[in-house]
């Protein structure tokens, strides 16, 4: 079968990063190196030679640059200095514009300009929607709720998460299109996508991969930061009302510590980051786009503005307690509009289902060769 060239891939490709792919003289180093490359997966040589050949849409049905995690041993070992991990996550970048039907993933990516004026109209909508929706301001005592009532407050959550839900799904099936395209010989069935699906759930909690590259620290600190956010995240779409609330609660209360302690993961994850970031000193922080920066920051913000909110409203000071919040709001905004299901937020679920495709690919493959040398049947 016939392969489409296109010449200006590699062009279109450095628009999301630094790439250095021309200097590889494909020796293979990267990929022996690696502790999470394999004979079905033998990343990063294989995307990269497909870049440097222009193979766009063998690029696009590759999977392997979710299955690297940036350990950075095949980028320090390299002889020609190409830097393939950083080309792996280039290419990660890219793909997840090209999931992205809406073209706003290719806008925040490539434009520091469309980034920053996706921050302030998502500060805009929250700002002007607090002054025309917010109840009266009570102020010789904090109420929140009548602030901003629970009830209209939980109704916009599940609204919120219904869209990022539907740009999610709707991208992630764009990215089962490209994987595994109409027209191939011998699709997997579907026995077997049900069959391997423990392997969605083990990696969508565990990312048992990450824990593979020889320093395991990122891992960790990595699944504290999952652990927090997906807390947080729970506890304002399914139990809003339990958690924002006018009645003051021990500190050892469920209500508050596990808010306190989601909080301080979030901040203790982000932190490390971002602090990587800054360094610069493992070979994954070398390079920094905007949205690199942004994650950290936002989710940061997100668990300090919270916990503001908790000690101005504990301390009875309500005008500050009701600023924080519209604050805390205005935050959460950014961080779906800007780093959401178009930004980085996604690779959360990209990675954990690469893997379930690739296991997929896999047993399909076998299911082939044993129907392939099966006995003919005797007539």
């Amino acid at each position: 079968m016939s392969t489409r060239v296109d010449p200006s891939l590699l062009q279109e490709i450095k628009k999301y990063g630094e790439i250095h792919v021309e200097d590889c003289f494909n020796c293979g180093n990267c990929t022996a190196v690696c502790p999470l490359s394999n004979s079905s997966t033998p990343f990063p040589r294989n995307n990269i030679r497909m870049l440097q050949l222009g193979m766009k849409d063998k690029l696009l049905e590759s999977i392997d640059p979710w299955l690297c995690y940036y350990c950075g041993e095949c980028t320090i070992t390299c002889p020609r200095q190409a830097d393939p991990a950083e080309a792996q996550m280039t290419m990660r970048r890219w793909l997840t514009a090209q999931y992205d039907w809406t073209g706003l993933s290719k806008k925040l990516y490539t434009s520091t300009a469309w980034s920053i004026g996706a921050l302030i109209i998502g500060a805009l909508i929250v700002i002007l929607l607090a002054l025309g929706l917010h109840g009266p301001l009570v102020t010789n005592q904090v109420e929140l709720n009548t602030f901003a009532d629970v009830h209209m407050m939980h109704t916009a959550d599940l609204i919120l998460a219904a869209l990022l839900g539907f740009f999610l799904l709707s991208n992630l099936f764009r990215m089962y299109r490209f994987t595994f395209p109409r027209g191939a010989q011998n699709p997997p069935p579907l026995s077997i996508f049900i069959t391997e699906a423990w392997q969605l759930v083990l990696h969508m909690l565990t990312q048992k991969r990450f824990g593979e590259c020889e320093d395991n620290k990122r891992w960790i600190n990595h699944l504290i930061l999952v652990f927090g956010y997906g807390t947080m995240f729970v506890l304002i779409v399914l139990f809003l009302s339990w958690f924002q609330t006018d009645e003051l609660y021990p500190i050892y209360h469920p209500q508050r510590l596990i808010g306190y302690v989601a909080a301080l993961a979030i901040i203790y994850g982000s932190g490390d980051a971002l602090i990587g970031r800054i360094t610069k000193k493992h070979q994954m922080h070398r390079y920094s786009q905007i949205s690199d920066w942004l994650f950290p920051i936002l989710l940061i913000l997100l668990a300090i503005s919270g916990l503001m909110i908790s000690a101005f409203r504990v301390s009875g000071l309500p005008i500050l307690t009701y600023y924080t919040y519209v604050g805390h709001l205005v935050v959460m905004m950014m961080l779906y509009i800007c780093i959401g299901p178009m930004g980085k937020w996604a690779h959360l679920l990209y990675r954990p289902f690469a893997v379930y495709f690739q296991a997929v690919k896999e047993k399909a493959e076998e299911h082939n060769k044993a129907i392939a040398h099966a006995p003919a049947p005797v007539s």
